[in-house]
């Protein structure tokens, strides 16, 4: 009797996967991260998880958000937050752990490992909690940078630790290979474009039409 095939939910922190690889050096090859992942189990799900900036003339994420949209990923934005600091600096703020964890918890009854692509401390409440539903949790980010990109309480309550650089050779993309246009740091996406479900998408996994995508960092800073 053939083992039984295990049941795989990617959820990826897009900026902080982003400021991942760059640190590292690489560019992510996301069509060949899908298609690792396919091969370790059957892939329920695939979320990538963006905060974008409305009304924003041109954003170099756009080809990036659309292509992942189009080619097998769940891609989920919302707007950032504009304020005036004391200083009279004006901030961007988008946080999308609330969004990723809400998912991660409505999924895993429907899931055997959880794997999240972000080095986010913030995460160790999460991962502990969907640990306790039986599901189990690895953790991609690195070590290899300094300081390294990964919590130490995130990387401590995760099941597994996978430091990106291993995976680069499988996930990493050709240097030959013309790429999709990445963000560049502190550029943003405009208002995002209604979402479109997969064909038969179960109950539980389907979104409201207002989901949307891109990539950006938690905060940044208009000099």
């Amino acid at each position: 009797m053939s083992a039984q095939i295990e049941k795989i939910a990617l959820f990826i922190d897009g900026a902080n996967l982003y400021a991942t690889a760059k640190s590292l050096g690489f560019d992510i090859d996301y069509k060949r991260l899908l298609r690792e992942f396919q091969s370790r189990g059957y892939l329920v799900r695939a979320f990538y998880y963006t905060a974008v900036i409305e009304d924003q003339e041109y954003s170099s994420i756009r080809p990036l958000i659309d292509w992942l949209d189009y080619n097998g990923y769940t891609v989920v934005t919302k707007a950032t937050k504009e304020f005036v600091d004391q200083t009279g600096r004006r901030k961007v703020k988008g946080n999308m752990d609330i969004e990723l964890a809400v998912d991660a918890m409505e999924l895993a009854p429907h899931i055997d490992q959880m794997v999240l692509f972000s080095g986010d401390g913030d995460f160790r409440s999460l991962v502990e909690a969907v640990q306790r539903r039986g599901v189990r949790v690895v953790v991609v980010s690195t070590i290899s940078t300094q300081p390294p990109m990964v919590a130490d309480e995130l990387r401590r309550q995760a099941d597994q630790f996978v430091d990106i650089i291993e995976l680069q050779s499988k996930v990493g993309r050709d240097p030959g290979e013309r790429p999709v246009r990445e963000p560049r740091e502190g550029r943003e996406p405009r208002e995002p474009r209604e979402s479109r479900e997969p064909r038969h998408t179960p109950q539980f996994l389907q979104r409201s039409p207002t989901s949307q995508r891109v990539e950006v960092e938690d905060e940044f800073e208009d000099e």
